[in-house]
């Protein structure tokens, strides 16, 4: 079940009596919080943490009649702190015992008779949906198997992240220029939660006036990021002058400059790509790589169409080949990282 899934059966009808969280997606989790709180009084709202009090006495809780509301919201923190542990202090594998084993009895006997008016959201974010953190997460499903409605809090894609991005600035009233969009979700790792809190900062920095990379890069945390897509494109125009005030300014920052290279061989390589398939348009690039299941928004598939556009493939295999050649130069014992640098800006701005 998805967070929208839940709020419109919420209001069609009844809430669940009990719902579990899965997922460390913050913004979602916050939103999904607010509207839940909207749903009955201010003063109808508990919280409580398993870290600090045991399933049971939140069971007790969920069962007393309030005097004052007939609506009520539990929110429970930490929902994976009932779950039992070995003698060693790890996580048992097997099945839950003793006291933990009666609480999970004691909910899912709740759940056959719940309280009306009352609803348990139990919050579990510490473990995500792949990798190691997979089984254990199944652990969390399975100790709260008597709780039918799960939401699951997935990670925003690159893409969802621009989208949101986009409608958060819009709702701000301001505009991000596509590459200042492009810049803040990629420096900021397509967290949601952050961007949301860097767009609310911008919205009081820009006021109605557009923003550009330039602001990102004054209040965006990680912003030399910035700086280094600003070399990235530099290159792709061929633009020596440019390119190496940049690197100049990358430099004397302390910036990690094998990162620029990488983001350099990802354009250089979707280029590649665009020309092998005779992509004409940067409309054509967004839908191929789409296709492919690789995260492609408008304004980086305008990127790439600018750096088929300047560079022939014989010249991309050959930035490719520099870029190969910088990468080994940048790991090898070397008097600077600068000097390895100058000289591939040099050679693959030649025309």
């Amino acid at each position: 079940m998805t967070q929208a899934q839940l709020l419109s059966r919420i209001q069609k009808g009844p809430a669940p009596p009990a719902v579990l969280l899965l997922g460390p997606e913050a913004y979602e989790r916050a939103r999904l919080k607010q509207a839940l709180r909207a749903t009955v009084p201010e003063d109808a709202v508990t919280l409580h943490d398993l870290a600090e009090v045991s399933l049971a006495e939140i069971v007790d809780d969920a069962r007393s009649l309030s005097l004052f509301a007939a609506e009520r919201l539990i929110w429970v923190l930490n929902a994976e702190a009932a779950l039992p542990r070995g003698r060693s202090g790890e996580e048992d594998e097997g099945e839950a015992s003793g006291g933990s084993a009666s609480e999970t009895a004691l909910l899912a006997a709740y759940l056959k008779n719940p309280t009306p008016g009352v609803l348990l959201v139990f919050e579990a974010i510490r473990f995500d949906f792949e990798g190691d953190d997979k089984r254990k997460q199944d652990r969390v499903r399975k100790f709260y198997g008597a709780i039918a409605d799960v939401v699951e809090l997935r990670r925003f894609t690159a893409h969802q992240a621009h989208q949101e991005a986009e409608a958060l600035a819009r709702r701000a009233g301001f505009h991000l220029d596509p590459a200042a969009l492009d810049l803040l979700v990629d420096a900021l790792g397509a967290d949601i939660a952050r961007i949301a809190t860097e767009i609310e900062k911008l919205s009081l920095y820009a006021g109605s006036r557009p923003v550009g990379a330039e602001d990102i890069a004054a209040l965006v945390p990680d912003a030399r990021a910035t700086t280094i897509f600003a070399l990235v494109n530099a290159l792709g125009r061929r633009d020596r002058l440019h390119a190496l005030e940049i690197l100049d300014t990358l430099t004397r920052e302390g910036e990690y400059l094998p990162l620029a290279l990488a983001f350099l061989s990802t354009q250089f390589r979707m280029a590649l790509v665009a020309q092998e398939a005779a992509l004409k348009s940067s409309q054509q690039i967004q839908g191929y790589f789409s296709r492919l299941g690789v995260p492609m928004w408008g304004s980086r598939a305008d990127q790439v169409s600018q750096t088929v556009a300047k560079f022939a493939r014989p010249q991309l295999e050959r930035g490719l080949r520099l870029i190969s050649k910088a990468d080994r130069g940048l790991r090898d014992a070397r008097p600077d990282d600068r000097i390895v640098m100058e000289k591939f800006v040099l050679e693959l701005t030649e025309r």
